[in-house]
């Protein structure tokens, strides 16, 4: 249970330490990434959802990234805090960043899947939370990162 910790003040606290400027998402340049994880983090629920579908198009729906990499443990964060308001979404990212590749890039895809893997614990307590549709989600992406992990790119 104790990777269920965020609480709003300490959530994308390292954020900042990220060098965003220096990654590439499906369109660019990262370094609005940290004003649209805030808006998640922070918005009410329309804002969240708007800043979700945005990170979801540059870091997760076409392939993933370096910025990708560098996002999940963010993304992470933002599904195990209550406060935020699109949580189910969040986790749906997850699952859509493990399910996208970049064969171009096999270590910048192997990363942000591992990235996403490593967490499963955290997915596992999230199919127990309060809101359904973050049970629903967290049941999703655990059968998801059970069958990845017999996949080829977990064994690289």
């Amino acid at each position: 249970m104790s990777e269920v910790w965020c609480l709003v003040g300490t959530v994308l606290k390292g954020v900042s330490s990220v060098r965003w400027h220096e990654l590439e998402h499906a369109y660019g340049s990262a370094a609005e990434v940290p004003g649209v994880l805030s808006r998640i983090a922070w918005g009410d629920a329309r804002v969240g959802r708007e800043a979700l579908d945005d990170l979801s198009l540059w870091i997760g729906e076409l392939a993933v990234f370096d910025a990708t990499v560098a996002a999940v443990p963010f993304l992470w964060e933002l599904a195990a805090t209550e406060a935020v308001k699109c949580r189910a979404g969040v986790i749906r990212l997850l699952q859509t960043v493990l399910e996208h590749g970049n064969p171009p890039q096999p270590k910048v895809q192997l990363q942000a899947h591992r990235a996403v893997l490593s967490r499963r614990a955290t997915a596992a307590q999230l199919t127990h939370d309060r809101d359904p549709a973050v049970r629903a989600a967290a049941r999703d992406l655990v059968a998801a990162i059970d069958s990845h992990l017999s996949e080829p790119c977990c064994h690289v």
